[in-house]
């Protein structure tokens, strides 16, 4: 029997059930993809999906260990539900951003590839392999790569500089303190290496000249930025034309206690985000790919993002 008008529209005046049935319109997900698109908790998407059920707007079938929900097929007053649901399109905030969250979780199904890396993914560094560690696998691969001009934005003590300047021919290594400016240069003096130039400066105002630079890093350093698009548009003006950028942060996450713990400005970004922010600041053949979960709480995930500065 077709649940009454009234219960229908009790049920859909909720913001974020129409966030979910706009979502479902358009592909069926999980309870998983749903919770990655839209950041909330598993019971709320749960709790949200039964009472779409019980309304009989949405219907779920069972496919290996996951139930995937979309609109019920045939639903009796179809048309104007699809009217209801273009009008939250434009009327709800998120509604754009959600989209462009599902456009990821679609991909993710889609690549195969990225299946098979994930499998991998964890491998080295879980057993004691003698002589086999990340950090060797890293300078095998940074010493294949040609001599290049390379800036490190947000970087710290100079370490990752550092190990980036075995394979450069210069690395310019930016950070806002200059207590760790000082550390860096200690470091590099001790160490004997000569090609990097540490420079005290902000992210978002870089002390570097415009197309200095072919390749420029956030190393887990944009979510310390006060507006992180200023930060990718920097990168976008030190890069000489058909440079590369490459972003290794944190995936969206809930762990509050970050911002005092570790002075992040932002929660992590989402792979949606990250595309966003590198194509608004001018950038093309935008990659991104959550690369690595952290075992411990909060199991925190690591997104790489990178693109091309248009030759």
């Amino acid at each position: 029997m077709m649940p009454s008008i009234v219960k229908i529209l009790r049920v859909i005046a909720d913001p974020n059930r129409l966030r979910i049935l706009l979502l479902l319109k358009t592909e069926e997900l999980s309870v998983a993809e749903l919770q990655e698109i839209l950041v909330m908790g598993q019971s709320t998407i749960s709790t949200h999906l039964s009472q779409l059920k019980q309304a009989g707007l949405v219907e779920d079938r069972r496919t290996g260990k996951n139930n995937l929900y979309s609109l019920t097929t045939d639903l009796e007053g179809g048309k104007p539900l699809d009217e209801i649901l273009s009008r939250a399109q434009s009327e709800i905030p998120e509604a754009g951003h959600d989209q462009a969250e599902l456009r990821c979780v679609i991909h993710k199904r889609q690549d195969k590839m990225r299946s098979f890396f994930d499998s991998v993914a964890g491998r080295l560094g879980r057993d004691y392999v003698p002589g086999q560690s990340w950090k060797s696998v890293a300078e095998a691969l940074l010493r294949l790569m040609s001599p290049m001009n390379i800036a490190d934005l947000g970087a710290g003590d100079g370490t990752f500089a550092l190990l980036l300047a075995q394979g450069a021919k210069k690395v310019i290594a930016v950070d806002t303190s200059a207590r760790m400016i000082e550390v860096g240069r200690d470091l590099a003096l001790r160490n004997v290496i000569s090609n990097v130039d540490f420079r005290l400066g902000d992210m978002e105002e870089v002390p570097i000249a415009a197309a200095e630079v072919d390749v420029v890093f956030f190393s887990q350093s944009l979510h310390h930025a006060l507006h992180p698009d200023r930060a990718l548009k920097e990168a976008f003006r030190i890069l000489a034309p058909g440079g590369r950028i490459v972003v290794l942060d944190l995936l969206k996450h809930r762990f509050e206690e970050a911002r005092e713990l570790y002075a992040d400005e932002w929660l992590g970004f989402s792979e949606a985000e990250v595309e966003n922010m590198l194509e608004k600041s001018g950038f093309t053949t935008v990659q991104t790919s959550v690369v690595y979960k952290d075992p411990d709480a909060p199991q925190f995930r690591t997104l790489l993002g990178i693109a091309s500065k248009p030759a």
